[in-house]
């Protein structure tokens, strides 16, 4: 038993927080994501960490810890020794070993010992996110060590956690599965970014993950938990067309922690439309019988092509930027009358779009 210091967060952890792989030799991968954000100077580190194939000797098998570094810059190292992963299967604990001095079974390591034995690689908790990837052709660099006090999941406060997907993703039925790890946090540690140091205290960061043996064809994804004056608010809203059986569907949902409170906009709670261009503009409302939430958010960035597991394997085939502008509208609705609850904004809002096709704007309901 894999025991790692999270005891206060367990009460209150998400489902799907434990590593999926059964062990099977059934097309597999997990992906994790971390991130912070620095408000005081406008920029975002994000780290992406995957598996796939985790039997090993398949053409895929192999793991890999990106970063998404300040103005969108780009780090990515492979770790193709799928025997040096481990993750644990009752809590978030994942860890990849690159280079290292150690020749024991990979396992968490309290974070000096990470440092001093592992060269390359990274460990991740609910609590902790740690590591040092380098690229081998250009030199480029990036150490990290920052302590997580979670402060939402997905649900509301003080009570069970949801399941992004509702129950229904307990079961193999969608695929892939996705899950809000941790809707909102603060971090406090530092991130070394090829030498130039950033040392933060209580800063917002978040965290989620996906998961299974199929991949998504195409999707969006906003993203944001910095927002201006408004300090206890998180938004994560998302949509793409998955496999549920044998038949493709596509499904969007919105959802925000707001002082305290959960609002959950989903398919089988809420009408959900989606008018999302192909890289540029990001437009999506939601209603229920009790609330309605409008979101646009938008970029003149050009964004950077991001890795992901796919079908063929960990490859270039969505674009993100973390400089996004959002403007969100929260109203409250009674008597068939609207009343606006929350207005906000924010210019550092994660935008991605994803798969293929994108050849025109994708409009549903």
């Amino acid at each position: 038993m894999l025991i790692i210091p999270n005891h206060s967060w367990q009460l209150t952890q998400t489902p799907h927080s434990g590593y999926h792989w059964d062990g099977s030799s059934r097309r597999f991968f997990e992906g994790w994501y971390y991130r912070v954000t620095l408000p005081e100077i406008k920029q975002t580190f994000a780290f992406m960490y995957s598996i796939e194939d985790p039997i090993g000797g398949k053409p895929h098998s192999g793991g890999a810890a990106q970063v998404l570094g300040p103005n969108d810059e780009y780090l990515c190292r492979t770790f193709p020794d799928v025997t040096k992963f481990w993750g644990s299967r009752d809590v978030l604990g994942l860890g990849h070993w690159g280079k290292t001095d150690l020749n024991t079974e990979p396992i968490y390591l309290l974070p000096a010992e990470f440092e001093r034995h592992v060269q390359e690689g990274y460990q991740a908790t609910a609590t902790l996110n740690q590591g040092v990837i380098r690229d081998r052709a250009t030199n480029n660099y990036c150490r990290w060590q920052y302590e997580i006090q979670p402060i939402y999941g997905w649900g509301n406060q003080n009570s069970i956690q949801q399941s992004t997907a509702g129950w229904l993703s307990f079961l193999q039925i969608f695929e892939p599965g996705w899950q809000i790890l941790m809707a909102h946090g603060l971090a406090s540690g530092w991130i070394d970014w090829n030498g130039k140091i950033y040392e933060f205290k209580n800063v917002p960061a978040y965290g989620e993950k996906n998961w299974g043996g199929a991949f998504p064809q195409k999707w969006f994804w906003l993203n944001c938990n910095s927002f201006d004056s408004e300090p206890d608010l998180a938004l994560t809203a998302g949509g793409g067309r998955r496999g549920v059986l044998w038949w493709m569907e596509s499904v969007a949902m919105i959802g925000l922690h707001y002082q305290g409170k959960f609002y959950e906009f989903v398919p089988w709670n809420s009408q959900v439309e989606w008018n999302i261009q192909p890289w540029g503009r990001w437009q999506m409302q939601a209603r229920n019988l009790d609330y309605e939430v409008e979101l646009t958010g938008t970029t003149h960035l050009p964004g950077t092509p991001l890795r992901a597991p796919t079908v063929n394997g960990l490859s270039f085939c969505c674009q993100d930027t973390m400089q996004g502008k959002l403007n969100l509208e929260l109203r409250k609705i009674s008597n068939q009358q609207s009343q606006i609850i929350l207005k906000a904004q924010s210019s550092l809002c994660g935008l991605e779009t994803g798969g293929s096709p994108w050849d025109n704007s994708w409009q549903s309901s």
